[in-house]
């Protein structure tokens, strides 16, 4: 994680609030948070490309342990990359509230 997230790393979560990189690298550290499952549903992932930008969005799958208390849901996340001369940096990311329990299928897709 250390290598690819950004000096200025910033996470927005639905609820307000926000993480810088040095919180992610300390949350992965600690392993408060444990993931058994995540995922993107297929068909829900676009990737879009400015120069030396790119967006990612799909909807994500979560399954795992937080501070002893088990979760599963699923939520849309939005993730920025910047190309830098020594390779791509996780600039930004931006994550939904969970969604209800049947999300919606994706446009096109059942």
């Amino acid at each position: 994680m250390g290598r690819i997230l950004a000096d200025d790393f910033v996470l927005v979560l639905g609820n307000g609030k926000s993480y810088t990189r040095e919180d992610l690298l300390e949350s992965a550290r600690s392993m408060k948070i444990t993931y058994e499952q995540q995922d993107e549903d297929a068909g829900t992932q676009t990737v879009r490309v400015w120069g030396d930008t790119a967006a990612v969005t799909a909807r994500l799958w979560l399954k795992g342990i937080n501070d002893g208390v088990a979760f599963e849901r699923r939520l849309w996340f939005s993730d920025t990359y910047v190309r830098t001369p020594t390779g791509w940096r996780y600039a930004f990311g931006q994550a939904s509230l969970p969604l209800p329990a049947d999300p919606p299928a994706v446009e096109g897709k059942r």
